[in-house]
């Protein structure tokens, strides 16, 4: 016999919004703990959808590895793709491997190389986006797809209303960014809508080894520190 689908009633929805609350606090309570113990960390972000092989996996495991041996830690969403290549490349370099992981329907599960005990789980994308920005000294951003520009276009506007303190925002691949920077610059500035000072918040790059000179050169006159 077929269910009746039951439709929630404002009350209902009320009360089930109270217990969520609770639930949002200990991702943030476990998030705090557990991050505030590892010290300064590179954001890796990127698509859960390239496949080792593909010259993006690849430079996504060289930058790790070189942001790694500068004696950063690398944070990415701890799933497979892009996010798989920035803990392989940590893991390979001996660094700090730290994945936050996120209960997908689809795409998302830990890959192998995050240090056991540096894998958080959240059901709260908005959780975990605080603990991208709170505890990273820098965005280094790959080639992906929505989520990824979720990120980058979060910590850009972020920056940019003074809510945190400046880190660097490094795109990488020339090639798959330029047409969206170059809208950037054209569009929105042309219109009005940003600052000219606001692109310079942004970088993009093809090498590791500008990469980690972009980082290096940003942190000899700033300190490492949470960001808010």
């Amino acid at each position: 016999m077929r269910k009746e689908q039951h439709h929630k009633g404002w009350n209902e929805i009320k009360t089930n919004d109270s217990w969520a609350l609770f639930k949002i606090m200990g991702e943030f309570v476990n998030g705090y703990e557990k991050m505030s113990q590892i010290g300064p960390c590179v954001s890796i972000f990127g698509s859960a959808r390239t496949k080792e092989g593909d010259k993006y996996y690849q430079l996504g495991v060289d930058v790790a590895k070189s942001i790694a041996e500068a004696g950063y830690g690398i944070i990415t969403g701890g799933g497979p793709g892009i996010m798989e290549a920035g803990n392989r490349g940590a893991h390979l370099a001996g660094g700090i491997s730290v994945g936050l992981n996120i209960d997908l329907p689809f795409e998302q599960h830990d890959n192998p190389y995050i240090d056991r005990d540096k894998s958080l789980d959240f059901d709260y994308f908005f959780v975990r986006k605080v603990m991208f920005v709170k505890y990273s000294q820098g965005f280094v951003v790959m080639p992906g797809g929505f989520g990824t520009l979720d990120e980058l276009f979060e910590a850009i506007t972020l920056i940019q209303t003074n809510k945190i303190e400046k880190f660097p925002i490094i795109l990488v691949g020339t090639e798959f960014w330029e047409g969206l920077f170059d809208w950037v610059k054209n569009t929105m500035l042309k219109a009005g809508n940003i600052s000219p000072k606001d692109l310079d918040l942004i970088q993009l790059v093809d090498t590791k080894e500008e990469i980690v000179e972009i980082i290096d050169n940003f942190y000899k006159g700033h300190l490492h520190s949470p960001n808010f």
